[in-house]
């Protein structure tokens, strides 16, 4: 298992349009993927788990990868995060 935190930076925060690119992207990969912002964890491959943690500008979530293609997967969608800045 590997985690990274990140913090969102689009003024909007994780809205649907962000939250659906990342939702496509996690689904590439075969192992498990969740975020987790305090006590909250979500399926990172659910659209609606991710919508739910209410990540707006400025929030800090750890992105988590459990499986084979794990490290990969971290990177992959920590670059995404960073890349959403409008």
């Amino acid at each position: 298992m590997v985690r990274e935190t990140v913090t969102i930076v689009n003024k909007t925060g994780l809205h649907a349009r962000p939250a659906n690119a990342f939702v496509k992207v996690s689904k590439d990969f075969a192992c498990d993927i969740f975020l987790e912002k305090d006590t909250k964890k979500m399926n990172g491959k659910s659209i609606l788990g991710l919508l739910s943690l209410g990540l707006n500008q400025g929030s800090q979530v750890d992105i988590i990868a459990d499986g084979e293609d794990e490290q990969q997967a971290l990177e992959t969608l920590v670059n995404l995060v960073k890349s959403f800045t409008e």
